[in-house]
């Protein structure tokens, strides 16, 4: 039985742990190299992710730089951040690209705290799903010679995991909105 329950534990951490990545790439107007997470470049006819083109680091609080293995890459890797949707233009200096991560304006950041609302709840739905998935597996253990009272117990601790990673998930939401709102 436990197994069971196990394994509705780790489909809920993996939303969460999902959602945590998410908000990583959310910039909150302080430089975080997280934000090229998702970027690939073009490299020699093969996506790859950004990280594994070039050194990246964070040399001012509003500033990323991007240092290719490759001069040549230089051009690809100014694509990939054009067409991606971060919002910033690389500037290079034919070694380095750098990306200077503007001030946030206030109206931005309120729309960052509602999208992060929104990524929140669509966390704590997910969790939900699941919670929903496992009290029908419980139900249909009915039929397998599993007393009532096993059910109940397994369908007791599956509401206590799914109200555990729901608050997990509103302080994660909190504190990214705090983060954002803090100039």
């Amino acid at each position: 039985m436990n197994e069971k329950l196990q394994q509705f534990e780790n489909k809920m951490s993996k939303a969460y742990e999902y959602l945590a990545a998410d908000f990583a790439t959310i910039r909150a107007g302080r430089a975080n190299p997280h934000i090229l997470d998702k970027i690939k470049v073009n490299y020699y006819g093969s996506p790859t992710p950004i990280q594994q083109v070039g050194n990246i680091t964070v040399p001012e609080p509003r500033m990323i730089q991007i240092s290719p293995w490759e001069k040549s890459l230089i051009k690809e890797i100014e694509k990939a951040i054009m067409a991606s949707d971060v919002g910033i233009t690389p500037n290079n200096d034919g070694a380095v690209i750098r990306l200077v991560i503007p001030e946030l304006t206030e109206e931005r950041r309120k729309e960052l705290v509602k999208e992060v609302k929104k990524k929140g709840e669509e966390g704590k739905v997910a969790v939900r799903n699941i919670r929903r998935d496992g009290n029908d597996t419980f139900k249909k253990l009915a039929k397998e010679d599993v007393s009532e009272d096993e059910i109940k117990e397994l369908e007791e601790a599956l509401q206590k995991l799914t109200d555990k990673y729901v608050k997990e998930i509103d302080k994660l939401v909190e504190e990214k909105a705090k983060e954002i709102l803090t100039v």
